[in-house]
């Protein structure tokens, strides 16, 4: 007898609407780059795990025994996604469980079935007749299946309606009904987020009531080709797998079903399918999942409940097998640069820091390097996250000049002012993002320097010496002394600077700004006094609006296109977040008409001190010799010029920041040098890299993927390296002088909190305040980190300790008399940091913090061998070499 398909027909399979060619297909499906094949099978090299993407659907055979037809159940490409049927939407990603007996039963039925390796089918129809072609069944039941197989499968393909738009039920009767499933198949959103040379694995599962015995397919296409409409994405099929038998109790070729997508979904078992040359090579990788296979309990989990995907990914060179980690391992140690565990390369991996041996040999290489990055490094800003950086550092800027001008004018009794504080900024700024080797440092005044012009100022009062000319010759040593050390590449002393220096240092501007920003909003409270409840200066009348006068209406309606606005609303929204929400307080400002200081821009282009011309005499008052003693203070200025600068220098430029320009540690500090000649000899404060505002114009240029498959967080990509958001900045920031009929709607409470949630964003994200934060927490509630698996806890308490002493120490430092000596100390953070070797193991340390060099070393261009080496298991030297890389210090600006 014949089966009667309900309201389906089988169609003619047309090969003008099968063979579509690939690149046809690829052209929209995605934007990246095409992977390369991920299998050569010549070779029979194993590729990236990334390049075997492979999506998979599991069609199911439902309606047995009245009305059979195909329905999409669920589809893998990392992690699984389910229909779900009641709610008609695909479930969130999810890590799939399958039960060990499932893989057992599929095992056993692929050792009996049908495997075709390299299948040379061109459409459905081929491939169909080379399915149906078993000897076990009769010509009655292979036409039977075949008109099964060739029924048109119903997806839930989500379109530009709100409901699923499945398959057509309706016979179809003319060429173009016959295309309409590829275009369903071509307006899957689904497929903007496979990226381009993506295939494409098909998996039918279900109970046919006219086979007596299970039967078990799985092919293997030599060419990958679209099988119609198999499939809801349009890609070329590689795998088809047919997993169909009598009626069973429970849901076994669902659950089969379920485990050959599993098994296609992990990269290890997808590349040896690739390479299999027979049923036992599929059987082996098989075999070889199953010995990798983890089992939970039943009695202690709940099938029901879905895990989410890992935040990361892990690696998956751990699952290699031995042979080809040992063939690979050792040349990748030879080719890469040696990394921590924390999966960070070296400080400044290349030939930033390697000694030539000549005078200003450094410099002459940052130079050249840098001048073939110097055209990008304009064209490389044309992008709207650029707009939402400008906006956002220029805030910062302006409100540190104008809180540091302030400063600076109450620390001077007005010799230096506000104005000059822009005009410094401004020049400065925009000199050394058009020559420095790494544009994406921002110049501004910093809390160490600012306390050294204070105590400058003091000794010059006491001895009743001209300051601005005692001033500019002690920025006329510091130039000296500075392009001593850029003539004798003494940058490559950064190499110590380890992240236990960074984190110290790092720690302490942090706190500077917490510090400042909330003293300033506490001295408001004097003069703009909060108001408690009762009060009569403030008319405000709230009102219940009236009944029905409230109400929001939501619609079911979906327009066409409405998924791609808002997400491109949320990205805009994602991107100009920290400008928004300051635009927020400025208008709620405005709206309410509160009593808040505003901000105070000069309105005149002159030195705030009277009777002074922009250009400082180099003697004044003051006798010749002292243009000689100003060399004792500007040593002193000099180291701390060094350390703040090459300090930031280090933490920009770390490895997990995949900055591809390469670092200038020479040239930034040759045009520090520079500038401090230029901003001595006009009375400008002076200027060096802030860490902070710097560290967060570098979070708000984070490149992430943009389309990723269900389930994948976007990757961090890098940073947009260039020039012209900082040089835009500065810009803006001299022009703000004439710009005061506008900025003086902002309000002081506004910018103080841009001060505060960068400082506090910087102190959070370091992984000294997660080890301070182990300090009170109970042993049974700290969080699960990589280093307390390695170190005993009492031994990351000591190690922390000594951090916050030194950290106490240079804040006491900087808050007395002795700041004079406060460059010394931060120098001391590296005797500091080599003094612990006598106290912690090397390993210890490498968990803690990062090894230092042994001795001076020129250091080659292909980077740095590992130094280090300890009894350790596989294991532990897995997770020494595969951390995953991200930005230690992350300022969370966007």
């Amino acid at each position: 007898t014949e089966m009667k398909l309900s309201g389906q027909e089988e169609f003619e399979v047309s090969r003008a609407c099968e063979n579509v060619p690939t690149g046809e297909l690829d052209n929209d499906s995605g934007s990246g780059p095409r992977p390369d094949d991920p299998l050569d099978a010549a070779s029979g090299k194993l590729g990236d795990p990334k390049d075997l993407l492979l999506f998979i659907q599991l069609n199911e055979l439902l309606g047995w025994p009245q009305a059979l037809e195909w329905r999409e159940t669920g589809r893998w490409v990392l992690f699984e996604e389910k229909f779900e049927v009641g709610a008609g939407r695909w479930s969130a990603p999810h890590v799939p469980a399958v039960a060990l007996s499932s893989l057992q039963k599929l095992r056993s039925l692929l050792a009996k079935g049908l495997v075709l390796l390299d299948c040379p089918a061109q459409s459905l129809l081929e491939l169909v007749e080379q399915v149906t072609r078993v000897e076990s069944l009769s010509p009655e039941l292979r036409g039977q299946l075949k008109a099964l197989l060739l029924q048109r499968p119903q997806h839930p393909i989500q379109t530009t309606g709100t409901s699923p738009c499945r398959g057509s039920a309706q016979p179809r009767e003319t060429s173009r009904d016959e295309e309409a499933p590829l275009k369903e198949q071509r307006q899957n959103p689904l497929r903007q987020k496979l990226s381009p040379g993506t295939e494409a694995g098909a998996v039918l599962a279900g109970e046919l009531g006219f086979l007596a015995h299970p039967l078990g397919v799985f092919v293997r296409l030599r060419d990958p080709v679209v099988l119609g409409p198999l499939t809801e994405v349009p890609l070329p099929s590689r795998f088809f797998c047919l997993l169909v038998g009598p009626p069973t109790l429970g849901r076994s070729y669902h659950e089969m079903g379920r485990a050959v997508a599993v098994l296609l979904s992990d990269p290890q078992f997808q590349g040896s399918a690739r390479r299999a040359s027979n049923l036992q090579d599929l059987l082996a990788a098989l075999d070889a999942f199953l010995e990798e296979v983890t089992v939970l309990p039943p009695g202690r989990w709940d099938p029901t409940v879905r895990i989410p995907p890992p935040k990361c990914l892990p690696s998956q060179h751990k699952r290699l097998p031995a042979q080809l980690q040992e063939a690979t391992g050792p040349s990748a140690r030879r080719r890469a640069p040696a990394e921590d565990p924390h999966g960070r390369g070296p400080h400044a991996p290349g030939p930033e820091l390697r000694r030539t041996g000549r005078l200003f040999g450094g410099l002459v290489q940052d130079v050249r390097r840098k001048a073939s990055w110097y055209p990008s490094d304009f064209s490389d800003a044309l992008h709207p996250q650029c707009l939402s950086a400008v906006l956002y550092i220029y805030l910062a800027t302006v409100t540190n000049a104008i809180t540091f001008g302030g400063l600076l004018g109450e620390a001077t009794d007005g010799a230096q002012g506000v104005l000059e504080s822009f005009l410094g900024t401004a020049v400065a700024g925009a000199a050394f993002c058009l020559m420095a080797g790494q544009p994406l440092t921002i110049l501004s005044s910093t809390g160490p320097v600012l306390v050294f012009e204070r105590l400058l100022f003091s000794f010059s009062r006491d001895h009743g010496l001209d300051y601005l000319p005692f001033r500019l010759w002690v920025g006329l040593w510091v130039a000296t002394f500075c392009l001593v050390l850029v003539a004798t590449e003494a940058s490559v002393l950064v190499r110590y600077f380890t992240r236990f220096t960074e984190e110290g240092f790092c720690a302490l501007i942090s706190l500077i700004f917490i510090y400042d920003a909330v003293g300033k909003m506490l001295t408001l409270t004097q003069a703009y006094p909060i108001q408690r409840p009762g009060s009569l200066a403030y008319g405000c009348l709230c009102q219940y609006p009236e009944p029905g006068g409230n109400e929001s209406q939501w619609t079911s309606t979906k327009p066409k296109g409405e998924d791609d606005i808002l997400s491109l609303v949320r990205k805009m929204l994602g991107d100009f977040s920290s400008v928004l929400a300051i635009l927020l307080g400025c208008g709620l400002d405005a709206f309410l008409d509160l009593a808040t200081p505003k901000l105070l821009v000069p309105r005149e282009f002159k030195p705030t001190l009277p009777g002074r011309g922009w250009l400082v005499s180099p003697f004044g008052a003051n006798p010749w010799w002292l243009s000689v003693a100003a060399a004792l203070p500007a040593l002193l200025l000099s180291i701390l010029i060094f350390m703040d600068q090459q300090i930031t220098g280090v933490i920009l430029n770390r490895a997990e920041y995949r900055l591809r320009k390469g670092a200038g540690f020479h040239l930034d500090l040759f045009c520090v040098a520079a500038l401090m000649l230029l901003t001595s000899a006009l009375g400008l404060p002076w200027y060096v890299s802030a860490t902070v505002i710097s560290l967060a114009h570098m979070d708000s240029l984070q490149r992430e993927s943009r389309a990723g498959v269900p389930g994948e967080p976007p990757s961090f990509l890098g940073i947009r390296e260039q020039r012209l958001t900082g040089l835009v900045v500065f810009i803006l920031t001299g022009l703000s002088i004439f710009l005061a009929p506008v900025l003086k709607f902002i309000p002081m409470p506004v910018l103080y909190g841009i001060f505060l949630s960068m400082g506090v964003a910087a102190i959070s994200s370091i992984q000294f305040t997660k080890r301070v934060q182990l300090l009170l927490m109970p042993a049974k509630h700290q969080p699960d980190l990589l280093l307390l698996r390695h170190v005993p806890l009492s031994r990351v308490h000591l190690f922390t300790a000594i951090q916050l002493a030194c950290l106490g120490l240079l804040w006491i430092i900087k808050s007395t008399p002795a700041a004079i000596i406060f460059p010394l100390m931060l120098l001391g953070l590296v005797g500091v940091r080599k003094a612990l070797e006598w106290v912690f193991s090397p390993q210890e340390l490498l968990w803690l913090d990062e090894p230092m060099p042994e001795k001076e070393r020129s250091i080659p261009e292909t980077g740095l061998e590992p130094e280090y080496s300890f009894n350790r298991s596989d294991s532990e030297d897995s997770e020494l070499r595969y951390q995953p890389k991200a930005p230690e210090i992350n300022i969370s600006v966007n």
